[in-house]
Formats: C-alpha cells, structure tokens, sequence
C-alpha cells in the first residue's frame, strides 16, 4: 500500500519512550487546488507548488511530536495596485499527534503507525498566508478616478472630494475653484 503524501511511518519510533528521528518531506501542496484563492485580492500557497516539512519527530506516551519547519511558495495580489506579487512562507511549528484525540486534547488525530502529517502542513501554511498582501510599503494604489498606477507616476486627475466636506464647497466663490 502506498503512502498519502506528508506520510511518515512511526512504527519503529513508538517502540521507545523519548526516542527521535529526523525527517523530510517535499511534495506537491494541493494538487486539485481544493486550497486557491477564492476571490481576488486573496493570498493563496501557488497552485502546483511544492511545499516541504522538516524536523524532528518524538515518541510520547501515546503519540508523537513533531517539531519542524513547513515552508511553501505563495502568490496574491497587491491590495492597493493589483499587481500580481508572491513569496516564501516559513512556519515553525510544535505539534502533537495521539492516538484517539478528541478536539479537547489540542492534538492532531494519530491512528495506526502512520503519521499523516498532511493537515498539520496545510493549517501551517493557511494561517500564515497574508491577509492583505502588499507590493511594497510605500504602494501609492490605483487611481480611483482613471484607474492608472500612481506608483509609475502622477496621471493629473484631482483627488475626489471627501463627500464628508461636499456641502461646503457651495460656500467657495467660482474663482476659487
């Protein structure tokens, strides 16, 4: 029988109590994209990238810990500009598996002598996914009139007027304006 991506057998680890055993596992993060971004503006790992998980494993009174790092490719969309940008995500992450774990015990579900380490690495790398990706800290946006990039220059259109303000602008003289 072949093993699931993210899989690891435990079998000769849970023998002894304390023992470790390091490992690493790159393989393709969401192939049916089941995990893509669902509008735009959304972050998402890139679909078809390869995301990895390294570190160290720990034999536990019923269970295992995992102690790693998950790390993956990601893409999205600047939020004020659009432009298509991307990065690297990094997690470390400490985590436990037990046999027969319930949502009480804060503990990923271990059953048999196989570790599926496959939702570890996809809640790792979701919630570190960034919210709302800039291109850079100083990113001037779009446009709100024109649509044009004020990052690749001034494109002459007024700055719209604060509707807040509006029903002052009856108060200025017509050479004023």
């Amino acid at each position: 029988m072949a093993m699931a991506a993210f899989s690891i057998g435990v079998a000769a680890l849970r023998r002894q109590l304390g023992a470790t055993q390091a490992f690493l596992i790159c393989d393709v993060f969401d192939p049916e994209n089941l995990y893509g971004a669902v509008t735009r503006g959304e972050s998402s790992v890139a679909p078809g990238a390869e995301a990895s998980i390294e570190g160290q494993l720990e034999s536990i009174h019923k269970g295992v810990v995992v102690t790693a790092t998950v790390g993956a490719p990601w893409v999205g969309e600047c939020r004020r500009c659009a432009l298509a940008i991307g990065g690297a995500l990094e997690v470390a992450v400490r985590e436990r598996f037990l046999e027969g774990a319930s949502d009480e015990d804060e503990a990923y579900p271990l059953e048999g002598e196989i570790l599926d380490l496959f939702e570890l690495v996809r809640d790792s790398l979701l919630l570190e996914l960034p919210i709302a990706p800039l291109c850079r800290q100083d990113c001037k946006g779009l446009c709100v009139t024109c649509g044009a990039d004020r990052n690749e220059g001034d494109c002459g259109c007024d700055p719209p007027m604060d509707p807040r303000w509006a029903s002052l602008e009856t108060l200025r003289s017509p050479d004023q304006a």
